[in-house]
């Protein structure tokens, strides 16, 4: 009899393992087609990447300060202009 119950319990290990390898195999396949969904989706949506994003904020940030630089520097020159010709630019 302890031999049949021994055998009987190393089948059910045996059994309990496989449908745990099944079962982590199952979710691992499950997991890949809802990340392809997902990844399909907002393709098809065009959502920009976070890297393309980032780049982009990054460029206008420099263009901004670009900007502001400029405006002083022309500022600074008119401000120069007027005090070399107080009544303005000659025609």
């Amino acid at each position: 009899m302890t031999q049949t119950s021994n055998r009987f319990f190393d089948e059910l290990a045996r059994l309990m393992t496989d449908a745990a390898g099944s079962a982590q195999g199952l979710r691992r396949e499950v997991e890949t087609i809802i990340r392809s969904q997902g990844e399909r989706i907002l393709n098809e949506m065009d959502v920009v990447q976070r890297e393309e994003f980032e780049a982009v904020k990054a460029m206008a940030e420099k263009a901004r300060e670009e900007n502001e630089r400029l405006a002083a520097r022309v500022e600074a020159l008119e401000s120069r202009l007027r005090v070399l010709e107080p009544d303005g630019p000659a025609q």
